[in-house]
């Protein structure tokens, strides 16, 4: 079986922690704060009471998980046999740095160590390092443990093995990894979001329409596309004869379109703060934790959707 260690508890690896404990898998954690340690198990206790309480956890029970996720008292303790090891250290370059160093001199020679970072390249903090080459980018959307997608990024001298057994792992575990061929700024979802969120503050900036109104553009309509198809799939289906008449046909009013967004513009002071007073009336912010309970909830009943959807569709509820 294989064995998991996890470095770094806060909310990424709280959930991480999850995700792998769920499967089966026995799990050692670690932080430099043993107040975070004890947070995380708290909070993985948290997070499985309400799978459980929403029926996500099938035949399994919220203690005999627990019971999968072992405190270790020192980082050589949690990696000493460890065949996996997922880093979700604070995202400062510095920090990774150095812990990749100690990392490379704790872990087994045929360990593969994987960082949760959402934009820093493993080049840039595994390239000096003795076996270099088990290092690579797994990159969960938070939260893993109700979102799959997890973004494989290798460095340029990442083992193809490891790619592999990563690949595997994140699908033994439920997640639906992707795959990137090389490293790029922001790697694909945050590439993705960045375009979008760029000309949702231009739409607001330049008073086309509303905070709420460029919300509700993607809530209750891209969104209901995107809920189980990607933006290929979309516009594959969106003309009479599949994608290449969709390009055929819209093709010139979207090169026009991203000749007028090309400009990048900084969110400025004032603009960010007309964005979040228009959330702060949503939801005040005392009620932001409240909130993102919320969401979790609102996600664990789109995966229920979505796999019954798919399922009474026929057709795979992912690659």
């Amino acid at each position: 079986m294989t064995r998991i260690a996890l470095v770094g508890t806060g909310l990424v690896g709280t959930s991480w922690a999850v995700v792998f404990a769920r499967a089966g898998l026995t799990v050692r954690l670690f932080d430099a704060s043993a107040d975070t340690m004890k947070s995380a198990m708290t909070g993985a206790r948290s997070i499985l009471q309400d799978l459980h309480a929403q029926q996500m956890l099938g035949e399994q029970n919220v203690d005999e998980i627990m019971a999968r996720l072992l405190p270790a008292s020192s980082l050589a303790e949690a990696v000493a046999d460890a065949d996996h090891v997922q880093e979700s250290a604070p995202e400062r370059l510095e920090i990774k740095r150095a812990l990749y160093k100690e990392l490379a001199g704790l872990v087994r020679a045929d360990s593969v160590i994987a960082s949760s970072t959402s934009g820093l390249p493993a080049s840039s903090f595994t390239d000096d390092i003795a076996g270099r080459e088990r290092c690579i980018v797994c990159h969960p959307i938070n939260p893993p443990h109700l979102i799959p997608l997890v973004e494989l990024v290798p460095a340029a001298w990442t083992s193809a093995s490891v790619i592999e057994r990563t690949r595997g792992l994140m699908k033994q575990v439920g997640q639906v990894p992707i795959e990137l061929n090389r490293e790029v700024a922001g790697f694909v979802v945050n590439r993705l979001q960045s375009a979008m969120l760029a000309e949702a503050f231009k739409l607001v900036e330049d008073n086309v329409c509303s905070v709420a109104d460029v919300d509700a553009a993607v809530s209750e309509g891209l969104g209901l596309r995107w809920f189980f198809m990607g933006p290929f799939q979309t516009i594959d289906l969106n003309a009479q004869g599949g994608i290449g008449d969709y390009c055929r046909k819209l093709g010139p009013m979207y090169y026009d379109l991203a000749k007028e967004q090309a400009q990048a513009r900084p969110w400025s002071e004032a603009l960010v703060q007309k964005v979040e007073d228009a959330c702060r009336e949503q939801v005040s912010a005392n009620a932001l934790e409240s909130r993102k309970a919320w969401r979790d909830r609102c996600l664990t009943g789109v995966l229920k959707a979505k796999r019954s959807v798919l399922r009474e569709a026929q057709l795979p509820a992912s690659r």
